[in-house]
């Protein structure tokens, strides 16, 4: 769905239909201990160029409203990979390691049916 600021995520809710009025990030939804999530935090959100950037399948995003500086509200997000069981560094990029574990199975699946 598209985000108040104008782009595509996943995690992204609104629902304006027959009166209604919601706006959410099920994402940030997902944590508890998160501040409060408010639309005008997409404009800065690192989620959607991250679901862009990286689309594997063994991510898994987890997300949440903090400070920075103390004054500034944003959406921080951490990722960790499933495959490997270890937090990932740099979510656009991934964790380096279900690539190659990918590539190696679609190798040998190639080398296998020759």
């Amino acid at each position: 769905m598209r985000t108040p600021a104008g782009m595509e995520c996943k995690y992204y809710y609104e629902d304006f239909n027959r009166g209604r009025d919601i706006q959410e990030c099920r994402l940030v939804d997902l944590n508890p201990r998160s501040e409060p999530w408010r639309p005008n935090l997409c404009r800065t959100c690192p989620v959607p160029a991250i679901l862009r950037g990286n689309a594997c399948p063994n991510m898994v995003l987890g997300g949440w409203v903090g400070r920075r500086w103390l004054l500034i509200r944003q959406v921080r997000v951490a990722a960790r990979c499933t495959l490997t069981e270890q937090p990932v560094v740099d979510p656009m990029i991934g964790c380096g390691q279900c690539h190659e574990a990918r590539w190696r199975d679609t190798v040998g699946r190639a080398q296998q049916e020759d």
